[in-house]
């Protein structure tokens, strides 16, 4: 159960009702994150620009991105991002086959080297930031990785750290 009840979509009004008719654009609903979010207009506003930058901008695919979120979500043990972006996953076309197969299994799923090595070096900058090496740069850049291409996947790292944290903590209800 949520330790904070998140705000009805009928409730609101003014900014917080245009930002909740623009998630509901992209996503077809409001999120309990985000309406949890609604509590502090402020946190809601920078949040939602900050999930437009990181994931709806960029040059990094939604495929890697998406991927990102729920491998960086699964080592966090946040089952509401992990459900959320597997379904997200799904709606781009993803296999729940190649889903599994990309859990298990990176090395083997259908990305490119260059996104392999973005994928992988996002999950440990999450799980082990002190112990990212020169070699694992080295491989980046061996990938033909840019610096945008890194700052932009760390992006998505830190974006679904803090919503990992954010959601667990507040224990809010999986929607998806």
């Amino acid at each position: 159960m949520a330790r904070v009840t998140g705000v009805a979509v009928q409730a609101v009004s003014g900014e917080t009702a245009a930002i909740f008719k623009e998630i509901e654009g992209a996503f077809g609903m409001v999120p309990n994150l985000f309406k949890t979010y609604a509590h502090h207009l402020p946190l809601l506003k920078a949040n939602w620009g900050k999930v437009k930058a990181v994931i709806m901008e960029g040059v990094l695919s939604p495929k890697v991105k998406q991927t990102i979120a729920v491998l960086v979500s699964k080592d966090n043990g946040c089952a509401y991002c992990v459900a959320a972006h597997t379904g997200a996953l799904k709606a781009i076309g993803v296999s729940d086959g190649e889903i599994a197969l990309i859990e298990e299994d990176l090395e083997r799923a259908a990305f490119t080297a260059k996104e392999k090595a973005l994928i992988a070096f996002a999950r440990k900058a999450n799980t082990a930031p002190l112990r990212i090496t020169a070699a694992e740069f080295q491989v980046l850049r061996s990938a033909g990785v840019t610096d945008g291409e890194i700052i932009e996947s760390l992006g998505v790292m830190e974006l679904f750290t803090a919503f990992n944290k954010f959601l667990d903590c507040l224990q809010v209800e999986i929607d998806f």
